[in-house]
C-alpha cells in the first residue's frame, strides 16, 4: 500500500510538472562520425535568447519523466533557434532521446537556467573542456567575442572529430587528443605551453567531473587564485 501510495504521487506530481512543458521543433540532426557526436539544431519560438547573459541550460524532455540539460550554442535571437550537441559515447537516456531525433520532431523542455559563467570583462577569457561540454565553450564563446579577448583548448578523443570542428567553426578554441584518461594532464601541458600571466586571465572549465577537479587543482598549484577559475562538472 505504502509503494503504490508513493508511486501515485510522483504520477500526480509528473503530470503537474508536464503541464508546463514547452515545445519546439528539430530542423536538422547531423552525426559527426563516428557517430558519437550529434549535432542538433532546433527551433524554439517561446524561448526569449535576448535575455542570456549568461551561459544558458535547457533542460529538455528525454523520457518519461526524464530530463537532461544541454547548452544551446551558436543561437540566433531574431529567428528563435540554436544548436545543442550530445555526447553519445555512453547510453543514457539522453544518449538514446539524441540518437532517436529526426527532422521535424517536436521536442520539449520544461525551463531553460544559467550555469552562472558569464565573460570577465577585463581579463582573457581561457576556456577547456572536452566533447561533453562542446555546446558550453561554444556558447561561452558567442558571449565572449568580440568584446573580450578569447581561446582555449578541448580534449577529444578522436581525430576525425577534431578536423570536423575545425572545418564547421571559425573559433579560436584548439583540439587537442586525450593523454590521460579524464584530460586534465592533457590540458595543463596546453595551458603551461601558453605561457599567460598570472594576472591577466580567467578560466572557465566545463566538462567530466573528474576533469574539472583535477584541472581546477593543477592550475591553483600554478598560482592562479580561485576567483580565476570558472569550474562546472558534469557527470559524465
Amino acid at each position: 500500500m505504502e509503494t503504490f501510495s508513493i508511486n501515485q504521487i510522483k504520477k500526480r506530481a509528473g503530470k503537474l510538472i508536464e503541464r508546463n512543458l514547452q515545445t519546439g521543433r528539430v530542423l536538422d540532426v547531423r552525426f559527426w562520425q563516428p557517430g558519437t557526436i550529434i549535432e542538433i539544431d532546433l527551433h524554439l519560438p517561446q524561448l526569449n535568447m535576448l535575455t542570456w547573459a549568461e551561459v544558458p541550460y535547457i533542460k529538455f524532455r528525454v523520457d518519461a519523466l526524464t530530463y537532461r540539460d544541454y547548452t544551446p550554442s551558436c543561437w540566433d535571437a531574431e529567428t528563435h533557434t540554436c544548436t545543442i550537441f550530445v555526447d553519445t559515447a555512453h547510453n543514457g537516456p539522453g544518449c538514446i532521446w539524441a540518437r532517436n531525433l529526426k527532422q521535424y520532431d517536436t521536442v520539449s523542455y520544461l525551463k531553460t537556467g544559467s550555469s552562472q559563467q558569464k565573460p570577465d570583462s577585463v581579463k582573457s577569457v581561457i576556456a577547456l573542456g572536452d566533447e561533453s561540454s562542446m555546446g558550453h565553450l561554444l556558447a561561452l564563446q558567442q558571449m565572449t567575442l568580440p568584446h573580450t579577448r578569447f581561446g582555449g583548448a578541448m580534449v577529444m578523443n578522436n581525430d576525425k572529430h577534431r578536423k570536423l570542428f575545425s572545418e564547421y567553426f571559425k573559433s579560436p578554441l584548439q583540439t587537442i587528443l586525450y593523454k590521460d584518461e579524464y584530460g586534465h594532464n592533457s590540458l595543463m601541458q596546453w595551458v603551461l605551453n601558453q605561457h599567460y600571466t598570472l594576472d591577466d586571465v580567467i578560466f572557465y572549465i566545463t566538462g567530466n567531473h573528474t576533469m574539472v577537479v583535477q584541472l581546477r587543482k593543477l592550475l591553483k598549484q600554478q598560482g592562479y587564485s580561485s576567483a580565476q577559475i570558472k569550474a562546472q562538472g558534469f557527470w559524465s
